[in-house]
């Protein structure tokens, strides 16, 4: 078999270089596609290096600790009877060759724009052409980056646009009832102002309540509905979070609720909390959220549900959970009416397309038709 060359991914536009925390194979150990190889930590979130090839783990380039810009070397898989000196010349070849990427070599690609739809500004992401387009959307107090992981994958296949809906990331901040209707009407907005006549929505957690209110407000637009620890699939939900959320402004105010977002609570990295804070900072936010908080939950239960109706309001439906799920129960993936698919991932939590990235954006495109 070939030597293939284990490399630094880039996840996300803003991503230049990861630190590698450890290896998570051994020296020699057989590897196949889809094994975590090692884990990286970016200054978003950590995750782990996937390999693409079927083989045996002959070199471990990058060590515990190191920091590497994108496309360096972090190992090499190759058959076991591959000769060392093959290796090792190979392994010369590509660190004689390889050029670091800077703020001039590297290619931009696409960035956020901002439109005014409906008197609001809404920021989107288009990545990838073609195809039955798909639409992110994020879940409460998110925005376009929780997709870093998930966009760049789907749109291989197809036109795929995330967004930041009314009250977060760089859109406008004012809403007016910040319920779920509201919510949806902006999303129908964008699709109107973008051309798009009928989509995938991918929604998680409220953007999955968000989506289905789409579907049910206007369900020619929706090709299909996949759900990612969704809201409005069963009544209870984690209130203390979305409480402390909601109230947090600072480091440690935030820092013990977002660490419920991740079964591995160590995946929460300084900068994804500086991120938060900055955006609860800004004027207008806590507003829209206590809006939208007071509209989607009485105490420890979700409002509206479409969990009885849920089989009939797109062609196709999936539901993806992660079966360690502190904010909104796994179980509600549990006897859904109709033909669903459903996919409990163990070991992973509320931001399971994160967690799990490459498992979930394999479920998304083979349910897309990728």
């Amino acid at each position: 078999m070939p030597i293939h060359m284990i490399t630094m991914p880039k996840w996300g536009l803003s991503m230049e270089q990861g630190q590698v925390n450890g290896w998570l194979k051994s020296l020699g150990e057989k590897v196949g596609k889809g094994d975590e190889l090692l884990d990286v930590e970016t200054d978003k979130i950590s995750s782990g290096v996937e390999c693409a090839f079927d083989g045996t783990l002959r070199r471990q380039i990058a060590q515990e600790g190191d920091t590497l810009p994108i496309g360096a070397l972090l190992g090499v898989v190759a058959d076991a009877e591959t000769p060392e000196g093959e290796i090792d010349a190979a392994v010369e070849a590509f660190q004689r060759d390889f050029v670091p990427l800077t703020a001039d070599t590297a290619e931009a690609g696409p960035q956020p724009e901002k439109a005014q739809i409906g008197g609001r500004t809404v920021r989107y992401l288009k990545m990838g052409d073609g195809g039955t387009p798909a639409v992110l959307i994020h879940g409460f107090g998110g925005d376009l980056n929780n997709w870093l992981f998930n966009h760049g994958d789907l749109a291989a296949h197809r036109a795929v646009w995330a967004l930041d809906l009314p009250g977060h990331g760089e859109s406008g901040k004012a809403v007016e009832r910040g319920d779920a209707d509201e919510l949806a009407a902006s999303v129908i907005a964008f699709l109107d102002d973008q051309k798009i006549e009928r989509a995938h929505l991918i929604g998680h957690s409220m953007g999955s309540l968000v989506a289905m209110t789409v579907a049910e407000k206007a369900p020619q637009r929706v090709a299909s509905l996949s759900l990612i620890a969704g809201a409005g699939l069963g009544a209870e939900i984690d209130r203390a979070y979305i409480d402390g959320f909601v109230a947090g402004n600072s480091r440690n105010t935030l820092k013990p609720h977002l660490g419920k977002l991740f079964a591995d609570p160590t995946l929460v990295t300084r900068q994804l909390i500086e991120d938060i804070v900055k955006y609860k900072r800004l004027e207008g936010v806590n507003e829209s959220l206590q809006k939208i908080a007071a509209s989607a939950f009485d105490g420890n239960v979700q409002r509206r549900l479409y969990r009885e109706q849920l089989a009939t309001l797109a062609p196709r439906t999936l539901v993806i959970w992660g079966a360690q799920d502190q904010i909104i129960p796994a179980a509600h993936a549990k006897g859904l009416a109709g033909d669903i698919r459903v996919h409990v991932i163990d070991g992973k939590g509320h931001m399971v397309q994160m967690e799990a990235a490459s498992e979930v954006n394999r479920l998304l495109n083979d349910f897309l038709g990728a």
